[in-house]
């Protein structure tokens, strides 16, 4: 059937009147999607010097950069006048803060409490919460700091919840609905479920830091909490950190993968004449360019991002995962050495993570979550996996 070349003409023209319409119309609605779920995401650095004047000078290095300031300083932590002061010129900078509390103290510094019930309304929203205790799966792993005795691999897991969930400081930070985070690299799963809101998966340590990721977003997705990362140490001798490419390539990663919040740690002095810390002028540059790489490239969906793929480990199976040239085994929960799971474990793990990568979560079997909701594909770590 023929078309008139009037009619054929008419329809181009309300084609090309009409595509116009429906750019504008689906830009409007990408515009409205992304308001109504935006990418709340932080990105800063540590402090882990002794004084508000050391503090302060950091503030003013990544103010241009960075939204984030952790100020992890023990120094700080027992010294009202100083921590408030640091706290208000980091507001004053145009960032938002978190401080870190090895404890909440009820007697030797009673005045944790009365900061802690006036910290949000004196800072506001800039005030996100309280870094609490830090590495707590780690000091067990390494230093048995929570238990030194269990029966078996539940029990562990319980002590090992119950020490953090009954302790005063996690029941103090609740009671006033303060936000709590930590830093670990090992029993993420538990962290959380002893109640923390925020984990920074430390990226660090020459560990596979694809791996750690896939730990900590897994307990973070079932568990429905927040994750980050922090970058961490690489060596245990000057210079410590990795390298600026390295470390931007770390905190892409993470960002890439869905982290609320990229930290870079800051630890100790190095040189003795760098008045900022342990990092160099190549580093600082490597935060301020994933900054405007973080900037320029605005993440979809409020920044979640969800993994298509689940490996299920044995549930209460706290194992420390990390085999390198350094430690050719781990250990399970601090108290036992690997078990005949851990090299079928380990096997399924570096199969998937080459198969996905960042697409893989590693999540425990535990029967008050349902893991068919998150995930397109689930393994279990006893299958066999081509």
């Amino acid at each position: 059937m023929e078309r008139s070349p009037v009619k054929t003409k008419a329809l181009v023209l309300v084609a090309i009147i009409a595509l116009p319409i429906i750019v504008i119309i689906g830009a409007q609605q990408l515009s409205i999607q992304e308001a109504k779920h935006p990418d709340e995401f932080y990105f800063g650095i540590s402090f882990g010097g002794q004084t508000p004047e050391e503090a302060k000078i950091l503030i003013d290095k990544v103010k241009d950069y960075s939204n984030l300031f952790l100020i992890n300083s023990y120094d700080l932590a027992i010294n009202e006048t100083a921590l408030n002061e640091v706290c208000d010129y980091a507001v004053q900078a145009g960032l938002k803060f978190t401080v870190y509390f090895d404890f909440i103290s009820r007697v030797t510094y009673p005045w944790h409490q009365t900061w802690l019930d006036n910290a949000p309304t004196r800072w506001n929203n800039n005030f996100l919460g309280v870094y609490l205790h830090d590495e707590p799966g780690g000091k067990q792993i390494d230093n048995k700091k929570a238990f030194t005795h269990a029966s078996n691999y539940s029990q562990a897991a319980d002590l090992f919840i119950q020490n953090i969930a009954q302790s005063n400081s996690m029941i103090d930070a609740k009671s006033k609905s303060i936000p709590t985070f930590t830093s670990d690299y090992v029993l993420y799963w538990w962290d959380y479920l002893a109640g923390y809101d925020v984990l920074y998966a430390e990226l660090g340590w020459q560990l596979d830091s694809t791996q750690q990721i896939a730990l900590c977003r897994g307990a973070a997705t079932t568990q429905n909490k927040t994750w980050g990362a922090i970058i961490v140490w690489t060596y245990y001798e000057p210079p410590y950190m990795a390298n600026a490419q390295e470390i931007y390539q770390e905190m892409t990663l993470a960002y890439e993968a869905g982290a609320k919040y990229v930290v870079v740690f800051n630890y100790p002095t190095y040189p003795e004449d760098n008045p900022y810390g342990v990092l160099s002028t190549d580093q600082f540059k490597a935060m301020e360019n994933f900054w405007n790489y973080a900037k320029a490239n605005p993440r979809p969906n409020g920044g979640e991002v969800h993994a298509k793929a689940a490996l299920i480990l044995p549930q209460d199976y706290g194992w420390g995962m990390r085999r390198n040239k350094h430690l050719p085994e781990d250990n399970i929960w601090g108290l036992w050495p690997e078990d005949e799971k851990s090299p079928i474990i380990l096997e399924n793990i570096n199969k998937l993570l080459t198969r996905y990568g960042l697409d893989l979560d590693i999540v425990f079997d535990d029967t008050q979550f349902n893991f068919n909701n998150n995930y397109n594909t689930i393994y279990y770590w006893n299958e066999t996996i081509r």
